[in-house]
C-alpha cells in the first residue's frame, strides 16, 4: 500500500493538488485496506470502486469480466496469484488469525 499512497500523492501534487496523509493501520487493527492496481476505464469498463477498507466480519465480492489473463494477488507477489477470468467470483474478508511480526536481534 505504501507504493499506492506514494503514487497517489505524487500524481496529486503534480496535478496541482495537495496530497493528504496516507491512512495507516496498527498491527492490532483487524481491517484490510485494498486498492485496485490498474483501475482502467474505457467505453466498455468502469472503475467505481478503486480503494477501500474491509471491516472485520465484512465481505467484498468481486466478479471478473476479463476474458483472459485476469489475476488476483496480494502484497505485490505476482507469482503467488489466483486466476481471475470472466465468470470467476472472489470473496475477500478479514482473516480470523493474525500475522506475527518477528524481528531478529542484531
Amino acid at each position: 500500500m505504501s507504493s499506492v499512497f506514494n503514487m497517489a500523492a505524487g500524481v496529486t501534487t503534480f496535478a496541482g493538488g495537495q496530497s493528504a496523509r496516507p491512512m495507516q493501520l496498527t498491527w492490532e487493527d483487524p481491517r484490510l485496506i485494498f486498492a485496485v492496481r490498474e483501475p482502467f476505464i474505457s467505453r466498455h469498463s468502469a472503475a467505481s470502486i478503486v480503494a477501500g477498507v474491509i471491516e472485520k466480519d465484512q465481505e467484498v465480492v468481486l466478479e471478473s469480466l476479463m476474458p483472459s489473463g485476469g489475476v488476483i494477488f496480494s502484497d505485490g507477489i505476482e507469482a503467488d496469484y489466483l486466476e481471475f477470468n470472466a465468470g470467476a467470483i472472489g470473496h475477500v474478508t478479514t482473516a480470523p488469525q493474525r500475522a506475527l511480526l518477528v524481528v531478529a536481534g542484531k
